[in-house]
């Protein structure tokens, strides 16, 4: 009787052992489950829906504003007039202010219409309508002819002739401001240059792609002492925000692997960008991996303030000496927005306290606040935000799942919480890396267009074509002016002067 009892015991002992693995594994399923209905979800709205970011809390409008402004509803009501089923009514004047005027900088073709018939002699103007519409032309391929004539000076039996004007690609016949635009077109416009032979075909001239090619190799030879100042100057700065992205390279020792293809397959490479945040300078670095050999390289002798996203490459700056790291509030954001579908409470909550903390940001903005007025400002509100939200992270990470997606975004922010709370401590850090992010989104658009770079060194040079470019858009200077300009300058231009060629200090020189 005994040793049944010992056997039952033994038995039940085994099938509880048993449960209780089942249970661990039906709730590792779940999870596993959730976390693809989740990506399922997330996919679906990459493919279908909206890609911002913006939140939309629950509803607010009876609660009072961080800034005391009127509530949206107020807004649009105030002023209004209700229109009612009477005799009396009021006619609401249209608020549309007519069409633009065109810039008087265009030039004018102007076409004068008279009546049929009318006697010019005898008629007299005592008035007219002037329709102004924006006509356009295709764009044109010309052929620059340069004539120097060879004289004899009769008094000295001389021969004269004027010396042949200084040509930026004197072993071919483009004229520099074809190159710049073909620059212009495939790095700020994102035509691949396969698209710009086929519209110079039906403008009558043929240029193969290997002309074109030699063009650009050129043009990023003739620019790279440019490049080189601009990097020094990019670097010197205090305070730079770091980022990658991907560009894909042809490699030509890299077996195509796809349909049994013998030729190159591409390689993934990337894009390090860094973009000093008052200057607005922004410069690519291309390096053929997304190792930290890349951002040591640049930033080995460099000293300040570091934005990024929390990549973990940029954690051995941490014990850099003279480097502080930040991280970005944007990508905590992004977390949280990606977890609503798993537990949209928690999640919805900590979006509303991050749009308060933008919100500020929005305000300091808006009415100009600078320096210690804005650091001010900043301790007064954002700093108790950020403490209140700190400590609801660490107390909300004890009751979730950490491998849940909102036990994934609380756990990126609670490990980088004093990196994301920094930038309330000094009024020149921004709350995000969004500004560096909007200077690599043209690469994104480009990427989609031409697909890859043709090589690693093409790769390098398209990184020097888009950092000095979008360095000309950051501060709206017309990027074909600047590049004609200064390729047909640089090779004459002192090199100990090189740094008035860069887009910020450039004064165009009419002569060139």
């Amino acid at each position: 009787m005994q040793q049944q009892q010992m056997v039952t015991a033994a038995t039940d002992i085994s099938y509880k052992i048993q449960l209780e693995k089942a249970l661990l594994i039906n709730e590792a399923q779940q999870l596993t489950i959730q976390a693809l209905q989740l990506e399922i979800l997330q996919l679906k709205k990459l493919v279908f829906g909206s890609r911002h970011e913006k939140f939309i809390g629950a509803d607010l409008s009876n609660a009072p504003t961080l800034f005391d402004v009127p509530a949206i509803a107020e807004v649009i009501t105030a002023g209004t007039t209700m229109v009612s089923y009477e005799k009396t009514t009021q006619r609401l004047q249209p608020n549309h202010k007519g069409r633009n005027s065109f810039p008087q900088a265009l030039r004018r073709e102007e076409q004068v219409l008279y009546p049929e018939g009318t006697d010019l002699t005898t008629a007299k103007k005592i008035g007219e309508d002037v329709t102004e519409t924006l006509a356009y032309k295709p764009c044109e391929l010309f052929v620059k002819k340069v004539i120097r004539p060879k004289l004899l000076d009769t008094t000295t039996n001389r021969i004269l002739q004027a010396a042949a004007p200084d040509r930026c690609f004197e072993k071919s016949n483009a004229d520099t401001s074809l190159v710049a635009q073909v620059i212009v077109e495939k790095y700020v416009d994102h035509l691949p240059l396969y698209r710009q032979i086929k519209r110079y075909e039906r403008l009558g001239v043929t240029i193969s792609d290997s002309t074109i090619g030699d063009w650009l190799t050129t043009a990023a030879q003739m620019l790279l002492p440019l490049y080189q100042a601009h990097k020094l100057l990019v670097l010197s700065y205090g305070y730079l925000h770091a980022d990658e992205t991907i560009i894909k390279v042809l490699d030509s020792d890299k077996k195509a692997r796809l349909n049994g293809s013998s030729g190159g397959a591409t390689h993934q490479g990337y894009y390090w960008v860094y973009q000093s945040h008052e200057q607005k300078l922004v410069l690519f670095d291309y390096r053929p991996t997304r190792g930290k050999e890349g951002p040591q390289s640049i930033l080995k002798n460099y000293k300040g303030y570091l934005q990024t996203d929390g990549y973990q490459v940029y954690d051995d700056f941490d014990d850099e000496p003279g480097i502080t790291q930040l991280n970005c509030m944007a990508h905590a954001r992004r977390k949280f927005s990606e977890a609503l579908l798993n537990d949209k409470d928690r999640a919805s909550y900590a979006l509303a306290e991050i749009q308060k903390l933008y919100a500020i940001e929005r305000h300091i903005a808006d009415n100009a606040i600078i320096g210690k007025d804005k650091l001010r400002y900043r301790k007064e509100n954002a700093v108790p935000l950020l403490e209140q939200l700190g400590v609801w992270i660490r107390k909300t990470y004890t009751e979730i799942l950490p491998a849940s997606a909102i036990g994934k975004a609380l756990s990126y922010s609670l490990t980088r919480w004093d990196k994301l709370s920094l930038y309330a401590t000094n009024d020149i850090l921004n709350i995000d890396n969004n500004p560096v992010e909007n200077s690599i989104r043209p690469v994104a658009i480009g990427r989609k267009n031409y697909l890859f770079a043709g090589s690693h060194p093409a790769a390098q040079r398209a990184a020097m074509f888009y950092s000095l470019l979008a360095t000309c858009k950051n501060h709206q200077i017309n990027p074909y002016n600047w590049l004609y300009n200064v390729l047909n300058r640089i090779a004459t231009h002192p090199i100990n002067r090189i740094r008035e060629l860069l887009p910020q200090n450039w004064v165009p020189d009419t002569t060139a």
